[in-house]
């Protein structure tokens, strides 16, 4: 079955950076659209970054400029390169995936049927 396996998530000061890595199994990230998702304490889960088969990226406006996403293929990998990090960065950041080759928004997370458990971080 499908697994989605989350890390590189930690505490980082204002202004640092972080990334955070994806990894699946029983899953082909060359054949459909990827994403990460997050999730502030208390808040609902929102779409930050997806990319799709060709590596075409969407981003959430919130993030657009400081987060970078990508995947390598042949890993089976999927990452987020995230730069000047603010407090309100901090959340749970998951990792999702598609059956979808493309999606109209990568963003909805109706769209996704695989998810990781999630990894934290904390900007302060």
């Amino acid at each position: 079955h499908v697994q989605l396996v989350e890390s590189g998530g930690g505490s980082v000061q204002a202004g640092g950076s972080l990334t955070l890595s994806c990894v699946a199994s029983a899953y082909t990230f060359g054949s459909a659209c990827v994403a990460w998702f997050r999730r502030p304490s208390g808040k609902e889960r929102e779409g930050i970054a997806a990319i799709d088969h060709e590596g075409v990226p969407t981003y959430a406006d919130s993030v657009e400029g400081r987060f970078t996403i990508s995947k390598d293929d042949a890993k089976n990998t999927l990452y987020l390169q995230m730069d000047n990090l603010k407090p309100e960065d901090t959340a749970k950041y998951y990792c999702a995936a598609s059956y979808a080759a493309s999606l109209d928004n990568g963003l909805d997370q109706r769209e996704y049927g695989f998810w990781g458990q999630g990894t934290q971080v904390t900007v302060s």
